[in-house]
């Protein structure tokens, strides 16, 4: 409780709750919270960065602190970055789920949904997507990009390497 951090001043580690479960009935009542589990599954999995966006910052003293005191052999490191933001287009994967449920879009891969297999769809080859994520970049600080920053990508992939055809 003396901790100058919130986060570890009294973390919750697990929650009760009397509801069954989907799998396992009402064997149990007691859950892990994320915070408690995030680190030791990417432990036990083997991993070396964990990549999170920043809401998840101050949660790394949290992280580290479970993974110090827990006999493992590797100790993963939690990386932060903002999130992408590109104008005038939602990226809230809560908002898009909505929009695929409610069958506004045909899914996912859905040409106008802002996700990967959408620009694939839409026509955006994979080194274009990627030289657009080179262009940006990882940052900390919270940007919009220009649409016009992506478009420039598929433009000067397809320029360069699609076949002109003239009638």
């Amino acid at each position: 409780m003396a901790s100058p951090f919130i986060v570890m001043r009294d973390p919750v580690l697990y929650r009760i709750k009397f509801a069954e479960h989907h799998q396992t009935g009402n064997k149990w009542c007691i859950y892990p919270m994320y915070d408690f589990t995030h680190c030791i599954s990417d432990a036990l999995e083997g991993i070396t960065h964990s990549l999170c966006t920043l809401e998840f910052q101050d949660n790394r003293r949290l992280y580290d602190w479970v993974l110090d005191n827990i006999s493992i052999p590797v100790h993963p490191r939690q990386y932060e970055f903002s999130r992408l933001n590109l104008e005038y287009t939602v990226m809230s994967k809560r908002k898009l789920n909505q929009l695929v449920t409610e069958k506004h879009v045909e899914g996912w891969d859905d040409p106008r949904m802002p996700t990967i297999s959408g620009l694939r769809r839409r026509g955006y080859t994979a080194e274009s997507i990627r030289e657009f994520c080179k262009r940006i970049g990882v940052t900390k600080q919270d940007n919009t990009i220009e649409m016009a920053s992506l478009e420039s990508c598929i433009r000067e992939d397809l320029n360069e390497n699609a076949r002109a055809r003239w009638r």
